[in-house]
């Protein structure tokens, strides 16, 4: 076997650890926490799906590789939950280590694509990248509502926590904000989220 594709086969093995990366969000009907590879598996199809509520046109092949590759770092850095306001305040370095030795499994020429493709995702700048994002926060609020808010009732976390988050969607898409509102304040209704 040449080193290339040694290179690309020990990179795929590697991200088969994304399946032990567990998260906060339990899966639909079931109590099981998701974990990074269904989350990422998941908002790759919302984004093809969901597409036309972009705000702007996407390159969506652009859009899901970044959906697919986003939490990979997390196999060395962990998930951090989006309203754990200690973790949050070492994520970025912990994600940048992670970064470094993960995707430098793979040839060069590739290394850099994808770190050019994530950090794109990270920067927020573009407009796949938003609507990336959009699909991060959408997912696991859409779960988190199929199981009646269990997820933000264990953590106390607040409407202002979710709102906080939840208000960087609009950026990616305006329409899909709305539904996001929607649910948000039905749960605050159903004292799923505090006040």
């Amino acid at each position: 076997m040449d080193e290339r594709l040694k290179k690309q086969l020990d990179f795929s093995l590697e991200i088969d650890k994304t399946k032990n990366v567990f998260r906060q969000t339990s899966l639909s009907g079931s109590g099981r926490k998701e974990n990074d590879a269904e989350h990422s598996w998941h908002m790759a199809v919302m984004a093809y799906l969901l597409r036309e509520y972009s705000n702007e046109r996407v390159d969506i092949a652009k859009v899901m590789i970044m959906c697919l590759i986003h939490d990979i770092v997390e196999i060395d850095a962990g998930d951090t939950y989006a309203y754990d306001s200690e973790n949050i305040k070492t994520q970025k370095l912990r994600e940048e280590k992670a970064k470094e030795r993960i995707f430098s499994i793979l040839p060069d020429d590739i290394k850099s694509e994808f770190i050019s493709i994530f950090d794109e995702f990270e920067e927020y700048e573009t407009a796949e990248s938003k609507f990336a994002h959009a699909m991060d926060n959408l997912q696991p609020l859409i779960l988190n509502n199929s199981n009646g808010g269990s997820d933000w009732r264990e953590h106390n976390v607040t409407a202002e926590q979710v709102y906080s988050r939840q208000n960087k969607t609009k950026l990616g898409s305006q329409k899909l904000f709305e539904v996001v509102d929607e649910i948000i304040r039905k749960n605050i209704e159903k004292k799923s989220i505090k006040e």
